[in-house]
């Protein structure tokens, strides 16, 4: 770094004597007990970070989507699940009868050209006759995603398609597991020439009660031959209208995302291509996509939750989409450079989806959706940890050149690393992907200290202390995170975006630990890696300023500092975060030189996130055994003495007086 690191050394220790000369520090210096922190806060040392410095990833893992984010209650609702062939597994689908009672088959019946599997139920029994059916009659049922969660006095939307030549009475309901407990409940009733074709049929069931581990269920008394397909069950209360589980979704709201890259990373490719995520079979009517069995995470989904939905998702929260591409790489094959282009048309018709008018062929396919205004698409990566594959490079200048060519305002993200050698290709960023141990993990904030500060961009997308470590979601795991996101924060002149990864994880299908949210059917926590990422939600577009630490203890703290203006109070604060991942308590000594505005201690807090046991964790049971904890700062200054607890997070928000309140940048 020559001429600038010295003159960097040389201003950090002017500002460390003139704290001495000035009094600053209470205590004498103690081996392993007392550091002293200064803090920049001079218009001269301030830098503006960037906009989307911190952000989320959304991956179709774990049940992330089918079953939690997008709020479909049925599994498997267009019967697909077990593969075009029939007969097919129906699974969850299972009947309520025995075979003397009801018969159950698959066949390519259906009306929907791109999911031709329906569910035909053929029932034996009558209401009278030889062979009576039970009084609660026979049918199907669905679970759900390991059972459905219905609530008291909501409202829940049924959609499904039906054929017979007979006439049909049949009785649609929420229920409870066992069926014994019916919640709510309505009669579907047609004469044969009303649904002689395929007919959809819509209902509106309002629960009486709640049951955390309900199903939905058909049935009849009546003797009859009928095809079903493309059940659906929503609630109508749903973030924003838009079909998302509201509580998951407010959890990601509430961290202040600026963007969110999806639909995943391996998801995207596939074990094979043809299992790979293809935009277009995501899109138009939910009724019409075939869906796809994700060979990476091993389930099906109805991709209900397709790229539409991902789009309308970020706007929703207000951030920028990143489109992750499959770019003609799976985990086990490629497509050649020379044959490519078609892959390369796909992902630009996607961009028109996205940003077209809607006038334009794709765009129009967009406002038929209900979105006529354009989405702001302004990031796409070509791929997902492909660099160093055989026809990565070769695939990647195809796509780039011609999405630059159309959408020359577009961020394109390598796979390549970037921070320690040059790319030998052009990018705007390029991905940086880091699962490892905690001590690796936080030793890793000096990662791009010396990385070179021309060229692209670093993106961590996908970053997590892994391992026994992490457990299911540890207090040491989110430490250590908390000090590679203070170095982040401190190199964000070259890293412009990070985020976590996995985002969710159903507990009844953990593929990968840790995540950040825990869900099932009806609950739902933070670990404390989610909660570490709270002292960063202010961070993106704030103004940083340098801090030095000196200890004789072992360099187990990192710190940084940034003045950030709420929206909510419109006051300004100087925000300091010290992450602590030794074991010993450390007296700290604070000094803050060159701030423009004065403290008060009136609305200055302290925040602290911490525990009894550095491997403890949440649960359903202790949901915020692991969360931060906020208390008022009455010593609130330019000058404080503070103890920093073993293996923390602690932040102090410095409330800035408004008369002196102006930008540092």
């Amino acid at each position: 770094m020559g001429h600038q690191a010295a003159s960097s050394t040389a201003a950090t220790y002017s500002l460390l004597l003139l704290c001495v000369i000035h009094n600053c520090f209470a205590n004498e210096l103690k081996a392993n007990q007392t550091a002293l922190l200064s803090v920049d806060a001079s218009l001269e040392s301030a830098r503006e970070i960037p906009a989307t410095l911190f952000g989320i990833f959304f991956e179709e893992i774990n049940h992330a989507g089918a079953g939690g984010l997008w709020a479909e209650l049925v599994s498997n609702r267009g019967f697909e699940a077990g593969g075009t062939n029939t007969p097919s597994n129906i699974n969850p689908w299972s009947i309520i009868g025995n075979e003397s009672f009801i018969y159950v088959s698959t066949d390519k019946t259906s009306c929907f050209e791109r999911n031709k599997v329906a569910l035909r139920m053929e029932v034996l029994c009558d209401s009278s006759g030889s062979i009576i059916c039970p009084p609660d009659g026979v049918g199907i049922y669905n679970p759900g995603y390991w059972g459905m969660n219905i609530e008291q006095g909501k409202t829940y939307k049924v959609i499904l398609h039906v054929r017979s030549s007979d006439s049909v009475n049949i009785s649609v309901s929420l229920t409870s597991s066992d069926g014994s407990q019916k919640l709510a409940s309505t009669n579907m009733l047609a004469n044969a020439s009303d649904v002689s074709n395929w007919t959809k049929m819509e209902f509106l069931l309002q629960s009486e009660g709640t049951n955390r581990s309900s199903r939905f269920q058909l049935t009849t008394t009546n003797k009859c031959v009928i095809w079903f397909d493309q059940v659906s069950v929503m609630p109508l209360d749903t973030y924003m209208g838009h079909g998302f589980r509201k509580e998951l979704a407010s959890m990601l709201e509430d961290l202040s995302p600026r963007f969110m890259r999806f639909p995943g990373g391996t998801f995207v490719e596939g074990i094979w291509l043809r299992n790979a995520f293809r935009w277009k079979a995501t899109i138009g009517p939910w009724e019409e996509r075939p869906g796809h069995f994700g060979d990476v995470w091993q389930y099906w989904t109805d991709d209900g939750l397709g790229y539409f939905e991902l789009l309308q998702l970020a706007e929703d929260l207000g951030v920028s989409p990143v489109w992750v591409i499959n770019c003609g790489i799976s985990r086990n094959d490629e497509v050649e450079t020379a044959d490519i282009l078609p892959f390369v048309q796909e992902i630009l018709d996607s961009i028109e989806f996205a940003r077209g008018s809607s006038n334009s062929t794709w765009g129009s396919a967009r406002a038929a959706m209900g979105h006529p205004e354009p989405f702001q698409l302004n990031y796409v990566a070509i791929g997902n940890e492909d660099c160093g594959l055989k026809y990565y490079r070769g695939n990647y200048l195809k796509f780039y050149y011609a999405i630059k060519a159309a959408y020359p305002d577009i961020k394109i993200i390598s796979n390549c690393d970037g921070s320690s050698t040059k790319l030998d290709h052009p990018a705007d960023l390029y991905d940086f992907h880091i699962y490892t141990s905690a001590s690796n993990m936080f030793s890793t904030n000096r990662k791009f200290d010396d990385t070179s500060r021309t060229g692209p961009k670093a993106f961590v997308s996908e970053y997590a202390v892994t391992g026994s470590d992490a457990g299911r979601g540890s207090l040491l795991a989110a430490v250590a995170e908390a000090g590679f996101l203070i170095g982040l924060e401190r190199n964000s002149d070259v890293v412009e975006m990070a985020s976590y990864a996995p985002l969710f994880v159903n507990a009844n299908d953990r593929r990968w630990n840790p995540d950040a949210i825990v869900f099932n059917s009806w609950q739902q926590y933070g670990t404390p890696s989610y909660w570490m990422q709270h002292f960063f939600k202010e961070s993106s577009g704030a103004t940083y300023h340098p801090t030095t630490i000196k200890a004789n203890a072992s360099n187990s703290l990192v710190a940084s500092a940034i003045t950030w203006q709420s929206l909510e109070d419109e006051n300004s604060y100087l925000k300091i975060k010290i992450v602590n991942f030794g074991n010993a308590t450390v007296n700290l000594n604070i000094c803050v030189t060159g701030l423009q505005n004065a403290v008060n201690s009136v609305g200055s807090t302290k925040t602290i996130l911490t525990s009894t046991n550095l491997m403890d964790e949440n649960s359903f049971t202790e949901p915020k055994k692991v969360v931060p904890v906020q208390t008022s700062l009455s010593n609130a200054g330019t000058q404080m003495v503070v103890a920093i607890s073993p293996h923390s997070i602690t932040s102090f928000d410095l409330s800035l007086s408004q008369a002196c309140s102006k930008s540092v940048i």
